[in-house]
């Protein structure tokens, strides 16, 4: 499976920004796509996840209630909206993808993309 991100930016405290993530393989019936970033420093932590093909989401507590993962059906992507960012969530964001249950595990994850910068200035 691969991946490609885009979206991503500058953007200051408060803003929104869209993320989106196209798997190049969709016909799995247990195909996972997440999204994880890296901060300057820190080690790289999960963000949101969902089931291709299923209703089912996960999010870091981090993001509860800013950020949105969904299914974008017309573009086949599957897509991060972030609300009210904040300068914490200044990161490179990476789409990666599994095939199996829905785990928040960055080391279940078997497929990465390329990352995309978020930049957020207060």
């Amino acid at each position: 499976v691969q991946l490609q991100a885009s979206g991503g930016g500058l953007a200051q405290t408060g803003d929104s920004l869209r993320l989106s993530c196209a798997p190049s393989a969709r016909t799995y019936s247990t195909l996972i796509v997440g999204w994880f970033r890296q901060a300057p420093g820190k080690e790289r932590e999960f963000v949101a996840a969902m089931a291709w093909n299923g209703g089912s989401t996960s999010y870091a507590d981090s993001v509860k209630g800013r950020f949105a993962i969904s299914r974008d059906n017309t573009k086949n992507t599957v897509d991060l909206q972030m609300n009210g960012l904040e300068p914490e969530d200044t990161a490179v964001y990476y789409c990666a993808a599994r095939i199996g249950r829905l785990l928040q595990f960055q080391r279940y994850y078997s497929y990465w993309g390329q990352g995309t910068q978020v930049t957020v200035s207060s």
